[in-house]
């Protein structure tokens, strides 16, 4: 689990043990819901229960991220000639500490290249539903399909050279690569389509809807405030949802070179 032992005795009841052996299989790092030494900032003093709302989102990441690994083990190869190396995903309850800075439910999911983990705030679905709009399973799941997409793109070197341009602005080098891992995730769910049942009717129709929901013009107009183009930092949600069909319609990883596109 990323280096970060779990005390489990007294933490808490099968539920707990049952959450972190998912994250002990499947790479998900739950010591900070657990208040153990993974998290330099704590929301509680100790160890405590993890709820039923928690343990759900464990066990939910937990299979999307698996999923994952899966797709991009074989995309990599295939498509790359290269061997994929997973991330790991960090649940945290309130806030922790990553190697890109602390972390807390008001920032948001991120991924950190520093460490290769994605971090994801328990709460953050909640959010997703009650004040975004963008609720369901796999408005979730594009969610973490779209932070892993990051950690493709660092793997491939994309991140170090983005961070050289622009990081605001509607064209900006932060623009494209937010699309970029939008088209990636839409990737996965291409190839995640095994006949296993893992994504059903209207699936698809969730990711659209989130990425709708969270595009910088939707935002902003949200908050009551002028739609800034120079501002922008993930792209529109026009833009966020047909880079995620681009994805998603291809499974083709040349269909999502968003930093050569002429029209984002």
């Amino acid at each position: 689990m990323g280096g970060s032992g779990v005390a489990i005795g007294g933490a808490g009841g099968l539920g707990v043990v049952a959450v972190v052996l998912i994250g002990m299989f499947l790479g998900v790092d739950l010591t900070p819901l657990l208040g153990g030494q993974g998290a330099a900032v704590q929301t509680q003093s100790g160890p405590r229960d993890l709820s039923a709302e928690e343990q759900e989102a464990g066990a939910f990441v937990s299979t999307v991220l698996a999923s994952t690994e899966d797709v991009w083990a074989d995309v990599f190869p295939a498509q790359l000639g290269q061997t994929y190396q997973a991330p790991v995903l960090v649940l945290f309850s309130g806030a922790t500490q990553s190697s890109c800075g602390g972390a807390s439910a008001a920032t948001g999911p991120f991924y950190c290249p520093a460490d290769q983990r994605v971090y994801l705030d328990t709460q953050f679905f909640a959010v997703m539903r009650d004040q975004l709009g963008a609720g369901g399973d796999f408005a979730a799941a594009y969610v973490v399909a779209h932070e892993v997409g990051h950690h493709v793109q660092n793997l491939l070197g994309i991140l170090d050279e983005s961070r050289r341009g622009a990081q605001a602005g509607a064209d900006s080098a932060s623009v494209r690569a937010e699309l970029q891992a939008d088209c990636l995730a839409g990737l996965w769910a291409f190839h995640a389509q095994d006949g296993s049942g893992f994504i059903e009717e209207g699936d698809i129709a969730e990711a659209v809807n989130a990425a709708a929901q969270i595009g910088d013009d939707t935002l902003q107009r949200e908050a009551g405030g002028a739609v800034r183009p120079d501002s922008f930092t993930h792209g529109t949600s026009e833009q966020r949802q047909r880079w995620f069909l681009r994805g998603f319609q291809s499974g083709d990883l040349r269909q999502c070179d968003t930093f050569r596109a002429r029209q984002l």
